[in-house]
């Protein structure tokens, strides 16, 4: 059996006195905040029973701050790590007591998201979001601003002329890359496909906007079909893409400009195995966002690329500004803060 960690392997692994660490556990003498946190850090790493504690007494003085996150799809690999990429992002914060309450949307009717805002706004200081572009949302974020509480949008923009900001990538230069990529790694020129979720999700139709832009302007040769709409859910998405398949054998391009990718990639997998598409002749294919089936799909060139949102940067970005305006009140004008975006392709994962 391991040896429970003492007092004296705490001092040892922070690099301080027992006397220090005494003083840290028992609170009866001040400790500066750094060395305070060290003692802390070196609790955690060697598994000191007293770690909790040590917390509690380096936290007491600090503002306590209750963060509200709304996200999609609870099952979606995407929105999971998004979801942990906020929880330790006010985790790290070190001059608050933060509290990350995170929440998942169960249905994607406007009505029930205005009603979630409201809901988790009751019950947090501020509130950062995944919302569809709606009235009724708007309503929603009116009322929780003039309650004080700060509303900021996520990934896809929503009611900005209220909301405080938005933090994300600039969805239209995404659908310029995406179409840029398929035109330079399409077989030839000809029919190109795209999905997104619902054209109430304004960052998916400044995908589309960027993604038809771009080849009116510099690729015409390739002919844009009439965008699809998958509600960003695999089974939709799957079906859609074989009878996409079915229905136009010659297509050279896909873009998925929301969520649903796996049911793209699992198409695809399948017209690759039952010879429509033969290796190396199918239609390029761009997605965004990295997960276990986007990644194994880049590997096994199934896919030509993945725009990736950076999911850490993203998450401190807003927990910053969500702390700034709970301290110092909202800004005078809404504002958005765009994030550069990653870009994948089978020889960089």
């Amino acid at each position: 059996m391991a040896r429970r960690p003492t007092i004296a392997d705490l001092a040892e692994k922070a690099g301080v006195s027992v006397a220090t660490v005494d003083r840290v556990l028992n609170g009866r003498h001040r400790v500066r905040e750094e060395t305070a946190r060290r003692v802390y850090e070196a609790a955690n790493a060697i598994g000191y029973h007293a770690a909790a504690l040590i917390h509690q007494r380096i936290t007491a003085e600090l503002p306590r701050m209750e963060l509200g996150f709304l996200l999609q799809k609870s099952r979606q690999p995407f929105y999971q790590a998004f979801a942990a990429a906020l929880e330790e992002a006010v985790a790290r914060r070190r001059d608050i007591r933060g509290h990350a309450h995170v929440e998942f949307l169960q249905s994607s009717a406007p009505g029930d998201m205005a009603d979630s805002l409201r809901a988790l706004g009751g019950r947090t200081q501020a509130v950062a979001a995944v919302c569809l572009d709606h009235h009724l949302v708007t309503r929603a974020v009116e009322a929780l601003r003039a309650d004080g509480k700060p509303v900021f949008s996520m990934l896809s923009d929503f009611a900005q002329d209220v909301r405080e900001s938005y933090v994300g990538t600039n969805n239209l230069k995404v659908g310029r890359t995406a179409a840029w990529m398929i035109s330079r790694t399409a077989r030839r020129a000809g029919k190109v496909a795209l999905f997104v979720g619902s054209h109430r999700w304004l960052g998916h139709e400044l995908r589309e906007t960027g993604f038809r832009s771009y080849f009116r302007e510099h690729a015409p040769e390739f002919h844009i079909l009439e965008t699809l709409v998958n509600l960003d859910t695999r089974q939709v998405t799957h079906e859609a893409t074989l009878s996409l398949f079915s229905r136009h054998p010659d297509i050279v391009g896909l873009y998925v400009a929301g969520g649903g990718m796996e049911g793209a990639i699992a198409a695809l997998r399948e017209t690759m195995d039952d010879g429509r598409f033969a290796r190396g002749e199918g239609p390029s294919v761009i997605v965004n966002e990295v997960t276990p089936d986007t990644t194994a799909a880049l590997q096994d060139h199934l896919i030509s690329a993945i725009v990736a949102t950076p999911l850490r940067e993203l998450a401190d970005s807003v927990v910053d500004m969500m702390v700034n305006t709970v301290q110092s009140g909202p800004a005078d004008n809404p504002g958005q803060l765009f994030l550069p975006f990653g870009f994948h392709v089978p020889e960089s994962l």
